[in-house]
């Protein structure tokens, strides 16, 4: 069956292997597009696509590994003094500190422990759209648990509290951070905020397949609206949000919002980490050694009270390195709910990058796992 389907682009010598195993999940997912590409210490070494209407330029969206963007915008603020991680937010934006949340720090947010990961009675497509909307929301809105004592996933929400900090911090959008600091220096294909001249590049997510018994089963067990799981998916928005028309829609790809609204390909989310870092193009890395430790060091790990057990947090960034254990603790990064994966190891010095068109109907990607290890064990054996 792999060879129905034509695979493009190039691998280094020594991670012919990463092709194959990349063949195998396109036709597993049925062909409908997908792209790999990888770094070893800062050089390229994987950048490979496949499927309908899909080149290596292709556009996608990336949903929440738009969090590592934006993660990664506040990594840089910290390292230059501008932001403080364990400030309240509060001090910053007074509005905030209404319900009980005035001692919540920025390091509450990155690290899911703010409890705040939506508002009662949901909110909008429109809303959801925009980081300033859903933070105006926010701001009266009170925990859903004592700030601090558990954590839980805010999937469409969060950063939007991350990026007023920033606001109030700077004067200046995190979007606009990113394309002046990340994006622009490295012509990186990852955007908060997709220009309109880019449009032609972008090719819409798509729905997951199922046969109807397999999709009334998982339906039949999805947690209710007003759950704790539900909130903090955003099943609770009025009317329920589609999630594949949200990222389809011109205006979410326009605002960027820092939580799920980021377009890029596999290309521009390896090199994102790979120039963060290792460095590229002649350039240092982005982030310091001491940066670095800090916002790879586990936070938040035993139970997700929104995703489960699966749950596990660095500081803003995904802990990567519990996801796939034969990475180093360190390695940190951030996947998305259409099948996005990226990251960054810095002991093994692999920069990653994944995205595929099509949805899962569960949500559930077991190709990650293969793909990871299969560009881990070339970067490791050369």
């Amino acid at each position: 069956m792999t060879s129905e389907i034509e695979i493009h682009g190039t691998v280094a010598d020594g991670f012919e292997a990463v092709r194959e195993e990349f063949a195998a999940a396109v036709a597993e997912e049925g062909g409908s597009g997908a792209q790999l590409a990888a770094y070893a210490d800062g050089h390229a070494v994987v950048d490979l696509w496949a499927g309908a209407e899909v080149t290596g330029d292709t556009l996608t969206g990336v949903y929440s590994s738009t969090k590592g963007a934006a993660t990664l915008v506040v990594a840089l603020l910290v390292q230059d003094g501008v932001v403080e991680l364990d400030q309240p937010v509060a001090r910053l934006w007074p509005e905030f500190a209404a319900a009980g949340k005035a001692g919540i720090t920025l390091r509450d947010v990155l690290s899911h422990r703010s409890g705040v990961i939506g508002v009662d009675g949901g909110l909008t497509a429109a809303e959801l759209a925009d980081d300033r909307a859903i933070a105006g929301r926010l701001a009266g809105q009170r925990p859903y648990w004592r700030p601090g004592s558990a954590y839980g996933y805010g999937g469409f929400v969060s950063f939007a509290l991350v990026g007023e900090v920033v606001l109030r911090a700077t004067g200046r959008s995190l979007q606009e951070i990113f394309e002046e600091r990340v994006r622009a220096p490295y012509g990186l294909d990852v955007h908060l905020g997709l220009p309109e001249a880019l449009e032609d590049r972008y090719r819409e997510v798509l729905p997951g397949l199922a046969d109807p018994e397999e999709l009334a089963a998982f339906w039949a067990n999805v947690p209710g609206p007003h759950s704790i799981t539900g909130v903090g998916y955003g099943l609770n928005s009025r009317p329920p949000l589609d999630q594949v028309a949200f990222i389809n829609t011109r205006r979410v790809r326009a605002l960027g919002q820092a939580s799920a609204g980021g377009v890029g390909s596999a290309r521009g989310l390896a090199g994102m980490y790979a120039a963060a870092v290792f460095g590229l193009d002649g350039h240092a890395p982005l982030l310091e050694p001491e940066t670095i430790g800090e916002f790879a060091m586990i936070h938040s790990t035993g139970g997700d009270l929104v995703t489960g057990p699966r749950g596990q947090y660095a500081l803003g960034f995904q802990a990567t390195g519990l996801r796939y254990p034969f990475l180093s603790a360190n390695a940190f990064g951030h996947g998305g709910s259409a099948g996005s994966e990226a990251f960054a190891d810095p002991r093994s010095g692999i920069a990653f990058g994944y995205t595929r068109r099509r949805f899962s109907f569960d949500w559930s990607y077991p190709e990650h796992d293969r793909l990871v290890a299969a560009v881990h064990r070339a970067a490791t054996a050369s």
